[in-house]
């Protein structure tokens, strides 16, 4: 399986139509879009997972395709790092 970063939906997207989006291109194993913690707003961004082949071919033909009114930014999410800010545990705070 291979992740696929999803950058520049509008804010009403929702995982239906995303999935929708990609399902010409194979099965779509899960669809994940990012919210802000402290809101519960939409980031503009997510995640799709699927076999590589087909994460290739729909990288390749949706990368730049408008949606929603907004152009997207397609392409093979990177591995998160351990210990970055915002991963895991915060800095102390200092008073």
């Amino acid at each position: 399986m291979k992740s696929i970063y999803v950058g520049n939906l509008p804010y009403s997207a929702s995982e239906d139509e995303v999935r929708e989006l990609f399902a010409p291109f194979g099965p779509v194993e899960s669809v994940r879009l990012m919210t802000d913690r402290e809101t519960g707003r939409p980031r503009g961004f997510g995640f799709v997972r699927m076999s590589a082949a087909d994460a290739d071919a729909a990288i390749q033909a949706l990368d730049g395709q408008p949606f929603g009114g907004r152009n997207l930014r397609i392409n093979e999410a990177e591995d998160r790092r351990n210990g970055g800010p915002g991963r895991g545990a915060r800095p102390a705070k200092r008073w």
